[in-house]
């Protein structure tokens, strides 16, 4: 921010009436068209804004310079990346957790962030699949597996288990046009034990490019944009609340340092190498492998809103 001139005094306008009265013309107040709760939204955060360029003495280059980085991020299509650098996606998570307990809707595995590189339509199975082709030769082989069970330690048979992850080098198929449609992305409904198994690959964390305008702005604030080794969940089951989340593998080093805030302690699981080449086969892997143990809890609910996963844009998802 630029050094104001000691000789010089900040002008305030904001509260004044022809700024007030602004205001309520630029969110349309004055017009029966449009959306009554999209003008009320508009009016909140223009008034903050124009608040805030008077608090701060907000001079037009640094306006500019503000509307170049909003440019570059929708250009680059970004926004869902620097969403959840700037803690939003954490924040939403924190009202769902504080309306469960409003609800009474206790225990249960904790949600934490969706991030944006779900993509809808990945392939079915009945409890168990191979996420990997093969094609990533750098990569560990993972064994991925857990029970889905209620709060009471029921199991829960023919949960609808999602999973996605990056590969080796923290890369999402789709959003890479180098790998296989679906690599890394299956559906997986639990067998009459609530069990899920998975064969896979360790995944990388990643990090925002370096030139990036998410980075730019992380730049600002004296942040890094890394996120650890971490693996996506959607879990759903009639009767029961849906619940997004991820899982971090315990050991990187940004475990407990993600950009994106999406750490939770019940959610950091330890990852066990076997090199017992018996225990391999019977996995029907060759030579040693990571086994990655994650057993979810889901929470009951008679709520047909709160069984679905709440509607945002994702790839290739209608509606």
């Amino acid at each position: 921010m630029n050094s104001l001139n000691p000789t010089t005094k900040s002008v305030r306008i904001f509260d004044t009436p022809e700024v007030q009265d602004f205001l309520n013309t630029v969110a349309g107040f004055d017009k029966t068209e449009g959306n009554e709760r999209a003008k009320e939204i508009l009016h909140r955060l223009l008034s903050d804004l124009y608040k805030l360029i008077d608090d701060f003495d907000v001079t037009p280059e640094e306006f500019w310079q503000g509307v170049s980085v909003l440019n570059a991020l929708g250009a680059e299509t970004q926004y869902g990346l620097l969403a959840p650098g700037l803690g939003f996606d954490h924040y939403l998570d924190m009202r769902m957790d504080a309306e469960d307990a409003a609800r009474g809707l206790a225990g249960g595995t904790p949600r934490t962030i969706e991030g944006p590189l779900y993509v809808a339509g990945a392939p079915e199975s009945e409890g168990e699949a191979c996420l990997d082709d093969g094609s990533d030769t750098d990569a560990e082989a993972m064994w991925l597996t857990g029970q889905v069970r209620d709060t009471q330690g029921q199991p829960i048979s023919r949960a609808k288990v999602e999973i996605w992850h990056a590969d080796s080098k923290g890369n999402y198929s789709f959003f890479d046009p180098s790998q296989a449609d679906f690599h890394l992305r299956r559906t997986i409904y639990t067998d009459a034990d609530g069990r899920y198994r998975a064969r896979s690959i360790i995944p990388s964390g990643y990090g925002c490019p370096p030139d990036s305008p998410t980075q730019q702005v992380l730049d600002l604030l004296g942040r890094h944009g890394q996120r650890p080794a971490h693996i996506h969940f959607f879990i759903s089951a009639p009767g029961y609340k849906h619940l997004t989340t991820q899982i971090n593998l315990a050991g990187d080093p940004y475990t407990y340092d993600d950009f994106a805030f999406a750490t939770r302690e019940e959610l950091v699981v330890d990852a066990r190498r076997i090199e017992d080449a018996s225990e391999a086969s019977d996995r029907g892997l060759e030579g040693p492998f990571t086994e990655v143990v994650f057993d979810i809890e889901l929470a009951a609910t008679s709520e047909t809103e709160l069984q679905q996963r709440h509607k945002r844009p994702r790839a290739l998802e209608d509606g």
